[in-house]
């Protein structure tokens, strides 16, 4: 058994789905030309001065209470300095020890795991932020385009102990800021980002270790990957009698390992101080009311209903709830006309796997939700069977043609004529009297292999119930 264990917190950066940027007019828009969308205060162009977006504030007052923390009716904005060629102020805006959102918590129910776990957060603060420095072999190109992004960071306490439960609790709050509105959530466009602090120390130990800091990872696979070797990395140095240095490390995703980026011998002093230009944050009284009125369905809300108004199981409700778009493909199936626990089977199972095989998500799925329904209804009506109805899923995700025409083109319809299916019956019965007289001695679980048999040979075409009667009949 490990003798240490790991201590892991999060800082999530969340960029704010607003049309402008945190404190001036110019646009928050992403993968425009560079250096096109930068404003007065983006721009540090001398003499322009800071006015706080409206709906930021919105987006991290619901941040805070999606993720049931304190609001506050009272923050105050400062001066984060440092110097970064992507920081033409020399300082950011941000929040420092008047924080909007205080404490608060997300459960999470990390994969493998049957109990769920309380991960608390310590802080929400709104910020702004930086642009970014694109470095060549010679030179290094600076883009604006960033800078100024309204930002919320979502600053978690050292609760998580293992790379499952730090995947499993960024999961739950990309879905959540997903669900609100509150971020699209891309993590490939930098949208949704995140610092991992890590240390180990020996079971029993309340002490903390020397903590590393892993930046720059854009995918959750990687997170897990990059803490699960930053782990084993740690614990290595130590049992062999070195020491962990308090350093900024990165992953390579290509040698599977963390690399030293650079070392933080000491905690960086910011040097905070309240922002002159603006006044504190004071939210006026039923603003924080309104914001919660006016909520999006969040997931847990949604998977409850799913459980009381669909009658789904628990597992399906987690499993379809798990991203916003696969919740709203599974509505969309229903309301096109297909039974809801026979599209949430259908999702859950072949959808889900298929989309797995092609490394895509949801809203790559070439197959529309219509089209899903459309193929549900034919196996109700006996148009075709559930064994036909796998091998028209499989070239519908391919080729994104409707039910219908593959069944049409390809001469699928399920046979229902009882002479034809009769035929085929007596042809399997006669190949296998052992069977037979074993099932009238009462093996009666003989029926599965038989109407098994009758299917292989009417390559899946014939109407099952009648195949079962028929069989049944003949046996009697």
């Amino acid at each position: 058994m490990n003798a240490f264990e790991a201590v892991i917190g999060l800082e999530i950066h969340a960029q704010l789905l607003t049309a402008s940027k945190a404190f001036c007019f110019a646009p928050n828009s992403f993968g425009k030309g560079e250096n096109t969308q930068v404003g007065p205060v983006s721009g540090a162009l001398p003499g322009a001065l800071p006015v706080l977006n409206k709906k930021a504030v919105l987006l991290a007052v619901r941040a805070g209470l999606a993720l049931n923390c304190q609001v506050n009716k009272r923050s105050v904005f400062s001066r984060k300095n440092y110097f970064y060629p992507d920081l033409p102020k020399g300082y950011q805006i941000s929040q420092f020890d008047e924080p909007l959102c205080g404490e608060g918590f997300v459960d999470i129910l990390p994969e493998g795991s049957t109990a769920s776990k309380r991960i608390r957060i310590e802080r929400i603060h709104m910020e702004e932020d930086a642009g970014k420095s694109m470095h060549m072999p010679s030179f290094t190109l600076i883009n604006l385009n960033r800078s100024g992004v309204p930002l919320v960071e979502i600053v978690s306490k050292p609760d998580m102990r293992s790379a499952a439960e730090v995947t499993a609790y960024l999961r739950k709050i990309h879905s959540i800021l997903v669900y609100a509105d509150i971020c699209d959530g891309n993590l490939e466009e930098g949208n949704l980002r995140c610092d991992v602090n890590l240390s180990i120390r020996p079971f029993g130990q309340k002490e903390l270790g020397t903590r590393a800091e892993l930046k720059n990872i854009n995918s959750f696979r990687f997170v897990e990957k990059a803490l699960e070797y930053e782990i084993a990395r740690q614990i290595a140095v130590v049992e062999a009698g070195g020491q962990i240095v308090q350093e900024t490390r990165g992953w390579d995703a290509a040698a599977n390992k963390t690399f030293t980026m650079r070392s933080k011998e000491e905690a960086h002093d910011y040097r905070y101080f309240p922002e002159p230009d603006l006044p504190p944050l004071v939210l006026a009284d039923g603003f924080i009311e309104s914001v919660r009125i006016e909520m999006p369905e969040l997931p847990e809300a949604k998977k409850a209903r799913f459980v009381t108004e669909q009658g789904l199981s628990e597992y399906d409700a987690e499993v379809l709830t798990s991203s916003r778009d696969l919740a709203h493909y599974f509505e969309e199936v229903v309301a096109a006309g297909a039974p809801a626990k026979v599209a949430a089977n259908w999702i859950s199972s072949e959808l889900l796997r298929e989309l797995k095989n092609v490394e895509g998500d949801i809203s790559k799925c070439p197959m529309h939700a219509a089209q899903l329904a459309g193929l549900l209804a034919l196996i109700e009506k006996g148009t075709i069977s559930g064994k036909i109805a796998k091998t028209v899923f499989e070239e519908m995700f391919q080729s994104g043609k409707d039910a219908e025409l593959i069944v049409k083109e390809k001469g699928l319809l399920q046979i229902s004529d009882s002479s034809s299916i009769e035929l085929w019956v007596d042809q399997v019965l006669g190949a296998n009297p052992a069977q037979v007289a074993d099932f009238k001695s009462g093996k009666t679980k003989l029926m599965g292999y038989f109407v098994g048999e009758v299917m292989k040979l009417s390559k899946g075409k014939a109407n099952p119930p009648l195949v079962s009667e028929l069989v049944a009949k003949k046996l009697s």
